[in-house]
């Protein structure tokens, strides 16, 4: 039997920490807001030491981490959060906190690498070694494979903050990303939708045109990850992308603007199947935390289990 692991989705607005060992062996979670830095990983590792009590020893930690956060273990800050605009939270050490007070083997990611983890293993990604998983949410996330391995590089993908193009007549909204104004995130990120039309995004009705102009600024991104990334499939989750009518209207402007360029058989033959929700829902991330343990404690060049 698997050995029993603990898993932090650590988003900004919310954290999630469950033990188990995968979708069907998921002993106990708990959702509570974040607050400040100390407050909550203090409510984190009490959680975990709970559950030891309950449930036996746990073998390893996942924590899947909002960010920009330091994943360089050879760097001084790894394991603790950089430049994010959740400023009482910059410079915080996510895995020294817990590792002090849980004593366990711990591996830290972005929080979308996480649930593309958990994805890859279990859900829309089984099968593929190449793939790319987005949530579409308070902020824009990316996180993915390429040849069986998460994506890492110089830092983690900052795909949310690429550049996609901004018409100015069409869209006089600057954008909102505090760093670079009118990036992706900027213009198509949850808040962005509410800050352009003035109410929360779930307000708006189905055949609002806001819901043309976000299609129009997600496929941009999505056709600029298909020429880059060359993903054998596209994930894409969050609460914006809750909105029923998105996925027909980002699949249609992604075909037009590709323009018969890249004629890979998923792509040219049924975007339906390339262009998918998560198969895990919301619980692609805490998931993608175990599966993080799990790989941990499996080894680097083993092959991982997805049972």
């Amino acid at each position: 039997m698997e050995p029993l692991v603990g898993s932090i989705e650590a988003g900004g607005t919310k954290f999630v920490c469950a033990v188990g060992r995968g979708p069907d062996d998921l002993r106990d979670e708990i959702r509570f807001s974040t607050g400040g830095p100390q407050e909550t990983l203090a409510r984190a590792a009490e959680f975990f030491v709970q559950q030891q009590r309950r449930h036996g020893e746990l073998a390893a930690l996942g924590i899947g981490c909002f960010g920009p956060i330091d994943l360089d273990p050879g760097s001084s800050g790894y394991g603790r959060i950089s430049a994010t605009p959740k400023t009482a939270w910059i410079g915080t050490d996510v895995v020294g906190a817990l590792r002090r007070a849980l004593e366990l083997p711990i591996v830290f990611d972005t929080d979308v690498n996480a649930a593309a983890l958990g994805e890859w293993c279990w859900g829309a990604a089984r099968g593929l070694d190449t793939f790319v998983y987005l949530t579409f949410g308070t902020g824009i996330g990316g996180g993915g494979m390429a040849r069986g391995r998460l994506l890492h590089g110089m830092v983690h993908p900052e795909m949310g903050h690429m550049r996609v193009p901004h018409d100015l007549e069409r869209d006089p909204f600057p954008g909102r990303c505090p760093f670079h104004g009118d990036c992706w995130e900027g213009l198509a990120a949850g808040p962005a939708l509410e800050d352009r039309w003035r109410t929360p995004a779930e307000n708006l009705p189905s055949d609002h045109p806001a819901w043309e102009l976000e299609a129009s600024y997600i496929a941009c991104g999505l056709h600029n990850l298909v020429c880059v990334l060359s993903p054998q499939r596209l994930i894409l989750g969050g609460g914006v992308m809750e909105q029923s009518q998105l996925f027909p209207l980002v699949r249609a402007k992604l075909r037009r603007l590709l323009a018969d360029y890249v004629r890979a058989p998923s792509v040219a033959g049924n975007l339906e199947r390339y262009v998918v929700p998560p198969a895990l829902g919301k619980r692609a991330g805490i998931l993608g935390g175990i599966a993080l343990a799990r790989r941990l404690l499996a080894g680097p060049d083993s092959p991982f289990p997805r049972s």
